[in-house]
């Protein structure tokens, strides 16, 4: 079954909007703005590689989250510079966290199984769930 790429680039822009959210409201935990994160980016690592098998997918989005997160420790002023600006700070995070590594796991599972289970049941060409 094709998986059309404007369905994967519309979660995609919806996650980034919740991630956003989610940290304008202190009774969200942070660990959710971190979730999102992860979810948004195996959404954006399967818009680029639409056809390629999960696993794939997994690692190259865990890699790049876990990348992120470990280039939180270096402290070169240029990179504090960038931290400093909402994008910088938005794509970059201010801190490295064991906790975040966690989330981003957790995040890409979710991801993975949210769209197993979409896969499974949706056919694109109607438009609507089936039950196979």
């Amino acid at each position: 079954m094709k998986k059309p790429r404007i369905y994967y680039g519309l979660v995609f822009f919806l996650i980034i909007g919740l991630g956003i959210l989610s940290r304008k409201f202190a009774f969200i935990p942070l660990c959710i703005g971190d979730l999102l994160y992860a979810v948004m980016i195996y959404v954006l690592v399967r818009l680029l590689f639409i056809d390629k098998k999960a696993l794939p997918i997994i690692l190259i989005s865990l890699v790049i989250c876990y990348s992120i997160e470990f280039f939180q420790l270096c402290q070169d002023s240029r990179i504090i510079a960038v931290r400093k600006t909402l994008l910088g700070r938005y794509v970059l995070g201010q801190g490295f966290l064991w906790s975040d590594i966690l989330a981003y796991t957790c995040g890409v599972a979710i991801a993975f199984i949210i769209e197993k289970i979409i896969l499974k049941y949706y056919n694109y060409e109607s438009g609507f769930c089936i039950k196979q």
